[in-house]
């Protein structure tokens, strides 16, 4: 039987892809996932999986030539993000930024430099392709500093350095890990963490999500989310002006743009930009706390369809996006929930299996737990000593 239906490519099939994958097969599209991993989870959702690199540019485009694709969206990665910008670019698929504005956004040097030539509040920073060329640079910057790639996410080769005799190790560290062999060093901020995801439709931000980011072993990779963020709407009102004038000055067009930050005193300094889903089944938390079918909405601007149906709205309640993470190595025995937060998950999805080994305690999830509290205190309380009322037991 010959299938008609329009094609519509993930570039990816992570377990963080899964709303995408979904909502886009809500909108009759026949979808494809990528990626050169065959046994990720989000591929058993999709109507076909096919192999290919979504962090190669050409290898994406060579997919959706041969597909006839109708639509790309990312999945939930920056390298895929520029893929997906760099095919609909070459193809005239509707619904993302050209390829150069994909590059300013998710390549940390040019954002820095974007930023500071633009009056945005962003760490004062430096970038280089080599290590006397550090070394000099971050004579000009005030320590402590953060060393890491100039395009990796999740905290992948960051260093905190607190003088500069220590720089050396973790200026190659970075430079090793970086595909293009160009890193960033910037002033370490002090203040809060936190996540603001704004949609964007003409250039004017309709819905924003203010969230605060907890951390558990890994001080660069978020572990945990909650909602409503604890920042004064003055700071949401100064993110979505932040947003709209660079969206402004890029042309960006309509779709997701989500900035991970850290308010210093009253001062959002923007840390971290994409425009793309964030991992971890983000996209599900925002559509719990809210109500907003998020990922319906991202699928939709990635294919070009009208979005102007947005309407802004808030949290009802007090919810966390918790990622389950084990303290020690060995192999999974069990996975315990402590009785005093039992009533309070609200979805989960979990993959671990009994005799999984782990050997890397700072980046090996085993699922995403869901949970809505009474009040701000008691979700922050709980939150942030989640992963002992969520227990990874290792034999």
């Amino acid at each position: 039987m010959k299938n008609n239906k329009k094609k519509f490519l993930v570039a990816g099939g992570g377990y963080a892809d899964i709303p995408l994958i979904l909502s886009a097969k809500k909108l009759g599209y026949y979808v494809i996932t990528s990626g050169n991993r065959p046994d990720e989870l989000g591929h058993k959702y999709s109507d076909e999986y096919r192999m290919a690199d979504f962090s190669d540019p050409e290898a994406i485009l060579n997919l959706a030539k041969n597909m006839k694709l109708s639509a790309i969206c990312a999945c939930c990665n920056d390298f895929s993000a520029l893929s997906a910008a760099y095919t609909a670019e070459k193809l005239g698929l509707p619904g993302h930024d050209s390829y150069e504005v994909a590059k300013i956004i998710h390549y940390k040097d040019m954002y820095r430099r974007f930023a500071f030539e633009h009056g945005i509040a962003a760490p004062k920073a430096i970038s280089f392709t080599n290590k006397k060329e550090a070394i000099d640079g971050i004579k000009s910057l005030s320590f402590p500093i953060i060393i890491k790639p100039g395009e990796l996410t999740g905290g992948k080769g960051m260093s905190t350095v607190s003088k500069i005799t220590d720089a050396e190790a973790a200026i190659e560290k970075a430079l090793t890990i970086s595909r293009m062999k160009k890193a960033v060093a910037e002033e370490f901020i002090f203040g809060s963490r936190h996540g603001f995801s704004a949609f964007l439709v003409d250039g004017h931000v309709v819905f924003f999500f203010s969230d605060n980011e907890h951390y558990y072993l890994n001080p660069y990779m978020v572990s945990a989310a909650s909602t409503p963020g604890i920042v004064s709407p003055d700071v949401e009102k100064k993110l979505c002006t932040d947003s709209e004038k660079i969206a402004s000055v890029l042309s960006l067009k309509t779709g997701i743009f989500h900035i991970q930050y850290i308010l210093r005193g009253e001062e959002p300094i923007i840390i971290e930009i994409c425009r793309r889903a964030p991992g971890d089944l983000y996209i599900r938390f925002v559509e719990l706390a809210t109500g907003i079918d998020y990922p319906l909405w991202i699928v939709k601007s990635s294919a070009g369809l009208d979005c102007s149906g947005l309407i802004h709205k808030t949290p009802t309640g007090f919810f966390t996006r918790h990622c389950v993470m084990s303290a020690e190595t060995g192999k999974v025995k069990d996975i315990v929930f402590d009785k005093s937060i039992e009533n309070q998950i609200i979805d989960k999805f979990m993959w671990w299996k009994r005799g999984d080994v782990v050997t890397d305690v700072m980046t090996t999830k085993f699922g995403i737990v869901f949970l809505k509290f009474q009040s701000q205190d008691e979700m922050m309380e709980k939150t942030e000593r989640m992963q002992q009322l969520i227990k990874v037991v290792t034999e």
